[in-house]
């Protein structure tokens, strides 16, 4: 393997990591508001990159053919993804038409009172791991990879390193959007979006196992 051929794999990797990671979906919507808080970001940000770590490395090493295999895998972790969802996205409407709103003002390193980091770590596990759309990217990453051949782990390292990139730009840059929030109807308009995406998300998750409409 040449030079040029092991840097166009990882290059690939990069592009097709962010490509893929930089979506809106529950785990950033989370990261970016415990990054607007300020609550255990980097704890958050490590899991998330870790968690994408080991899931591009099990893609690569054939986790993928191994799902495809098991039939009921998928529908039980969309149904398990779509419950979470559900939940996750009631709890931000309620929080966003409760009486007195989200409010939350930010200031120097403080954070909010709310999440601790037993829920943190909790909430960030389950919007990573009970995404079915993971499994589902697992058997697309493992063809890309295995297309570069012997370069197929340096495709996996500039995936990784993508979503290391990201997800630490994503939480510690969310910091900037501070004074914003220090507004509760601010916090109000993000946890209705937040709730509004949750539940759109929940909505498509359970989608393909509905029956198709008779004609």
């Amino acid at each position: 393997m040449t030079a040029s051929a092991a840097l166009a794999a990882a290059l690939a990797g990069l592009g097709i990591g962010f490509s893929m990671i930089v979506a809106i979906g529950a785990q950033n919507v989370f990261v970016l508001r415990q990054g607007i808080r300020r609550e255990h970001v980097l704890v958050i940000v490590a899991i998330c990159a870790l968690s994408d770590a080991v899931l591009i490395g099990a893609a690569i090493a054939g986790t993928g053919a191994v799902i495809e295999q098991v039939p009921w895998v998928l529908p039980a972790v969309r149904i398990g993804g779509a419950l979470f969802l559900t939940v996750y996205g009631s709890m931000a409407l309620r929080r966003a038409f409760a009486p007195q709103g989200q409010s939350l003002v930010v200031t120097g390193d403080g954070g909010g009172s709310g999440r601790t980091l037993a829920a943190a770590v909790g909430t960030t596990l389950a919007v990573t791991w009970l995404n079915p759309h993971v499994y589902l990217d697992i058997a697309i990453l493992g063809s890309l990879a295995n297309s570069h051949g012997d370069a197929r782990w340096l495709f996996g390292a500039g995936m990784v390193l993508a979503s290391g990139i990201w997800f630490t730009l994503l939480g510690f840059g969310a910091r900037a959007l501070a004074p914003v929030f220090a507004r509760p109807r601010a916090w109000r308009i993000l946890d209705t979006l937040i709730g509004a995406v949750m539940l759109t998300l929940a909505a498509l998750v359970l989608l393909p196992l509905l029956p198709p409409l008779s004609p």
